[in-house]
């Protein structure tokens, strides 16, 4: 029997540790066998070939560290060494390697400013210009969308500051993501108080109802949402989208490209004046027309 103590990387790259109990004999032995440095070269080689780039994920890594070896450990294979040659072996591991490799870090009103301007300038402009043209919707898509922290945060935007300035629009959210897990925790709207730290607190206190320190969302609060599994390298959503939000995932995770694809399929799915929000510290190929730049600052484009 293998008894596991742990599956933390220590800061110096050291290894997992389980003991082995054989009979009445208990032996320490070594487990997965992951250094830093094995998890990074084992992701510069696999990473290219699932379409994903490292650039991206070499501040993240540590999470897709861990899981690694945990599947070291449930395959029973020493090391990422090993685990390589099993991959070589068998072709369908590479569909668990891609599901190991998606990055789930997000929260609500992620990037302050971001939402703010959203909130001030972008959306109010938004509605003035549909009512122009005698539109009465507001379409919006969230891309990679996790745990619904980023569509319900656009939610309460619209509720708390913007329902009643605009009472002859409607808002509609379609909230995108390739792992059936996160959209699992976005339809049960669950959430630790750390997820809820940036929010408002009279939003937080109106929105959610408290159970020590887990959040639950009010039901009211859901309903102009709707929720897709979708892997965005298979292609975007159908319809067409007034607000589109693909923050921290095609232009950070995606190789070159599929980030010119996912740009290209963006545009078509985005009307003319249409606002495209990346994350913060991503940009638009160089080589991607159709857009300019509406603020350097929070990565916001509008569609020409």
């Amino acid at each position: 029997m293998l008894v596991c103590l742990g599956d933390t990387m220590t800061a110096d790259g050291g290894m997992d540790w389980c003991v082995a109990v054989e009979g009445n004999h208990n032996r320490t032995e070594t487990a997965s066998r992951v250094s830093s440095a094995d998890c990074t070269t084992f992701l510069q080689w696999s990473l290219p070939r699932l379409g994903f780039r490292w650039a991206g994920y070499r501040k993240v890594r540590r999470q897709v560290c861990r899981r690694l070896r945990r599947r070291l450990k449930a395959l029973g294979l020493p090391d990422l060494a090993a685990y390589r040659e099993h991959l070589e072996r068998d072709a369908a591991e590479w569909q668990v390697l891609d599901g190991l490799c998606r990055i789930t870090i997000s929260r609500f009103y992620r990037d302050r400013g971001v939402f703010d301007q959203l909130r001030a300038e972008v959306l109010p402009a938004l509605c003035r210009d549909l009512q122009h043209a005698g539109e009465r919707t507001l379409s919006c898509l969230s891309l990679g969308c996790c745990g619904g922290e980023e569509p319900f945060t656009l939610q309460f935007i619209w509720h708390f500051k913007l329902a009643q300035r605009f009472p002859d629009m409607n808002l509609e959210i379609l909230a995108t993501d390739s792992d059936p897990q996160s959209l699992a925790r976005a339809a049960r709207g669950r959430y630790s108080a750390g997820s809820l730290k940036d929010l408002p607190r009279e939003w937080r206190d109106a929105a959610f109802d408290a159970d020590g320190e887990v959040y639950s969302l009010r039901r009211e609060f859901r309903r102009a949402i709707r929720f897709l599994e979708l892997d965005l390298r298979d292609g975007m959503p159908a319809g067409m989208f007034h607000l589109v939000l693909c923050r921290n995932l095609v232009f950070t995770y995606f190789d070159k490209d599929r980030q010119l694809r996912s740009a290209a399929d963006l545009a078509a799915r985005m009307p003319g004046g249409g606002i495209l929000v990346l994350g913060k510290h991503e940009r638009l190929p160089v080589d991607c027309p159709g857009f300019e730049i509406l603020s350097a600052h929070n990565a916001i484009f509008r569609r020409l």
